[in-house]
């Protein structure tokens, strides 16, 4: 098996602005694995908020090189990929952005080599997920409803805030459209804010809220969770399978984002363990092409709530794989992911 690394930059269709900061262009690190004729692709995202850099990712990956390139996926093991994850995570784990595009890599190649779709090896029905939200950043009102405008008919929209006009906005979205609305501040209120917020969220349909409060104040955390009318999802303050318990008693269900977590390896493990805890489960992605979101709905029958629009989000997209088409994926009949390249 070879590994290859490449740096891409995603043009992004409009400025994406949250609570705390804007872009207009993703970077990305591509890993790509090769065994035979079969190519394998995962997607780690430059986060400044998590530290996460191209040198930065580039360097983890390669200190592990020897071993992946010694590893052999074409075995018709369906624990053949964790055993890889499990083998690098004591050196990876600290780079949990590269390690999510190798496992991300090595899943797709996995499924390419045995010519079957990663649904379909995990005993799955594609059928049975739920449909995607398409996100709205932060912008002025009137470019927000734009936004919604060009992006009709999804199944719901997902409405970043944290601004002095966060209410206004979704009453102004809501005017727009009778879909669900979720809400994300991005750690960007206090108690005291998002429990006003809340009550008059819930008047205008809104079905969640999405971190409301900073990753760290548990102490909030817990007091919003007793008091507020919506139901409140954890997205900065669950990053790992160990933080998920933790999430029980402060929040109503989890948003599981593969490349914090490190791939799908550890998401499908949080996936089992939210169930075990009563916590409903969301997955997200980071501003990103169709190879991360091709890895992420391979889990939709998992889930109660989906936020897999980010290669919509593009100017340019790099690759095929799963379309998100008005909020519903559409699979390719390839193997693993059904990922190829573009460029």
């Amino acid at each position: 098996m070879q590994l290859f690394l490449h740096d891409v930059e995603l043009p992004l269709l409009h400025p994406f602005t949250i609570a705390r900061g804007s872009k207009t262009v993703q970077q990305a690190l591509l890993v790509e694995l090769i065994s035979g004729t079969y190519h394998g692709f995962g997607e780690a995202s430059v986060s400044k908020y998590y530290g996460m850099s191209i040198s930065g990712m580039r360097a983890a990956l390669e200190a592990v090189r020897p071993d992946v390139e010694r590893y052999e996926l074409a075995h018709p093991d369906l624990n053949d990929v964790g055993q890889l994850w499990e083998r690098l995570d004591g050196r990876l784990g600290d780079c949990r952005f590269a390690q999510c595009a190798l496992d991300e890599a090595a899943h797709d190649l996995w499924g390419k080599c045995l010519g079957q779709p990663l649904w379909k090896l995990w005993q799955l029905d594609p059928d049975r997920g739920p449909g995607s939200d398409y996100t709205i950043g932060i912008d002025t009102i009137e470019r927000m409803i734009a936004k919604l405008r060009e992006f009709p008919d999804w199944p719901a929209y997902k409405i970043k805030l944290g601004t002095a006009e966060d209410v206004a906005i979704v009453r102004a979205l809501r005017g727009q459209t009778a879909a669900p609305l979720r809400v994300d501040a991005n750690c960007g209120w206090t108690v005291e804010q998002a429990l006003a917020n809340a009550v008059e969220l819930k008047k205008l349909g809104v079905e969640l809220i999405e971190q409301p409060l900073p990753a760290d104040d548990w102490t909030g955390a817990r007091r919003l969770f007793e008091a507020s009318p919506l139901p409140i999802f954890a997205d900065e303050s669950c990053v790992v399978l160990s933080d998920v318990e933790r999430c029980v008693g402060h929040f109503h269900g989890i948003n599981i984002k593969l490349q914090k977590c490190g791939g799908l390896t550890p998401a499908r493990r949080m996936i089992q363990r939210a169930r075990q805890l009563g916590l409903q489960v969301m997955v997200g992605c980071m501003n990103e092409s169709t190879v991360g979101i091709s890895a992420a709905a391979q889990l939709l029958p998992l889930l109660d709530f989906a936020d897999l629009d980010g290669a919509a989000l593009l100017a340019r997209d790099i690759a095929t794989g799963v379309r998100i088409e008005r909020g519903r994926a559409v699979f390719p009949a390839e193997g693993g992911c059904g990922t190829r390249l573009l460029v």
